[in-house]
């Protein structure tokens, strides 16, 4: 029996698809690493495509520019570290576990990506306009302040935790005490002469950082 030219052509189309999904990806991946070790005013789009092993025409045809690239990246970055809080599944844990595993979870987070703090010290460096331009950013961080909101307050109901605590000002300390600690631990340490990023002093951080934030949110 012959297939209609209809159905024939709906496998194709949906390889079309898959085929421009992987090779976005390719392309996010390669930028993701130029962006990180070189910054946008020294990343390359010809890097890039040698790194993606892809045509340069071909970036240009998904991704207008260097800047519309830089902005995709630094989106596909926070779609990465919400979608893996997300799997942390916190609303399921009773509050004060439920923050201290987000404090570690973020501690780790920075720690296995780097390319994520560097991505964002550039980002910064440009004053953030590629974020302020992007919706998608904005929706992908609200879920995760919505979330610690509802940890807080079923925190307050339970007794465990005080109230008024703003989730916004509670994930900003979380986020800038790994941040800070990790972005500036070359000067850190050579000003302290320790090393910073010894096992020991890594998990001396992260103990510090839950007593810090549990010690704020958790009723006296």
């Amino acid at each position: 029996m012959t297939r209609s030219p209809r159905l024939q052509a709906a496998p194709a189309a949906e390889e079309r698809v898959r085929d421009a999904d992987r090779s976005q990806s390719t392309i996010l991946a390669a930028a993701r690493d130029e962006f990180a070790e070189l910054g946008l005013g020294g990343a390359r789009m010809d890097r890039i495509a040698e790194r993606a092993g892809l045509n340069k025409r071909l970036i240009y045809y998904y991704f207008q520019d260097k800047e519309s690239l830089f902005q995709a990246v630094l989106e596909q970055s926070y779609r990465d570290i919400r979608e893996a809080e997300r799997q942390l599944n916190l609303l399921e844990l009773r509050p004060a576990d439920a923050l201290r595993r987000l404090v570690e979870f973020t501690w780790s987070y920075y720690l296995d990506h780097p390319e994520f703090l560097t991505l964002l010290n550039s980002a910064n460096l440009h004053k953030a306009r590629h974020l302020q331009e992007s919706q998608r950013a904005r929706q992908l961080n609200s879920p995760l302040i919505e979330m610690l909101a509802q940890i807080l307050e079923r925190g307050r109901k339970d007794g465990s935790f005080r109230g008024g605590v703003d989730p916004l000002q509670l994930y900003i300390s979380i986020a800038g005490m790994s941040y800070f600690y990790l972005s500036n631990n070359h000067t850190l340490s050579a000003i302290f002469g320790r090393d910073l990023l010894s096992a020991k002093a890594r998990q001396e951080r992260l103990t510090h950082m839950c007593d810090v934030i549990l010690g704020y949110a958790l009723r006296d």
